[in-house]
């Protein structure tokens, strides 16, 4: 089903986004949009709604059950814009996820467990909300895929990854909060405005009256920006991503500072939630 733009989905739509868990999907330029929207149709959202500009083909089995919806996702607060607006539209306590082309999220035995699985989970253990890591990944080879996107040869750093303490505008600690980094971000942070060189997002989380998602990628209610809650550790996930290295590739500025994303650090992701939870990337929490 095809709209021509968030108005026209709310006013004909909306009954739609009341099946949960729901996917947004943001083209930023098409590449691997069909592997994107294939991969979060197989972990089990039950709604997929893709935002790009209605110029943007999608034909054949990759369009089968989208929700395809207008919109220049080039435009400044675009994206964030959008997400709150269907923050607004959706019931109490849908449960939203919300990514970029070329962007897969992974989670704890995602293999052999639906999504709607894990947020059961996580909703029985108190949890309105998940932390996912953006984790980077690059071809080897940028000669043999110069914008970097390889998903047959793709890798990540399994190394070089930490966190800082998160404070508020007063300087106190924020309780269970921490700003994380690392992965290409880190490495060539010379090319990455310090606001963007986090790479923690929520990016699971359920929607209620009021809230809303900011541009930093955090929640406007605090306690949906944890890791974990106060008892013992939750859940958390990844988002492996070749965002990053798309953009260190297309920009002017560090297309020709870059040769090569490879370093001694790199290795080859085996497209499976076993080796993030073995790098310490993603945490299963109490769920076995």
């Amino acid at each position: 089903m095809s709209y021509a733009d968030l108005d026209d989905l709310l006013a004909r739509g909306r009954a739609a986004l009341a099946r949960g868990p729901v996917a947004l999907i943001f083209s930023e330029d098409g590449i691997e949009l069909a592997s994107t929207l294939a991969h979060h149709r197989r972990l089990g959202f039950r709604t997929v709604v893709l935002f790009a500009p209605l110029r943007l083909r999608l034909e054949g089995p990759a369009a089968e059950g989208i929700l395809r919806v207008g919109l220049d996702t080039s435009v400044p607060g675009a994206v964030f814009a959008a997400v709150n607006r269907v923050i607004g539209a959706v019931p109490d306590g849908t449960w939203l996820y919300y990514a970029y082309n070329a962007e897969y999220l992974l989670f704890p035995f995602c293999e052999t467990r639906t999504v709607g699985e894990l947020l059961a989970f996580h909703t029985e253990e108190r949890r309105e909300a998940m932390i996912t890591y953006v984790i980077d990944l690059y071809a080897a080879d940028l000669s043999a895929a110069p914008n970097a996107v390889d998903r047959d040869d793709a890798h990540l750093d399994r190394a070089g990854y930490y966190a800082l303490a998160r404070r508020d505008r007063w300087g106190n600690l924020r309780e269970r909060q921490l700003d994380f980094f690392g992965g290409l971000r880190w490495r060539f942070e010379e090319h990455v405005p310090p606001a963007r060189r986090r790479i923690d997002r929520v990016g699971l989380f359920r929607a209620r009256p009021g809230l809303a998602l900011r541009e930093d990628h955090t929640l406007t209610d605090e306690e949906m920006n944890t890791y974990a809650c106060p008892w013992h550790h939750n859940l958390t996930a990844a988002i492996c991503s070749f965002r990053t290295a798309k953009a260190l590739r297309t920009n002017p500025g560090s297309r020709d500072a870059i040769a090569t994303f490879h370093w001694h650090n790199s290795v080859r992701f085996g497209w499976n939630s076993q080796q993030l939870m073995d790098l310490g990337l993603m945490e299963p929490g109490q769920w076995f």
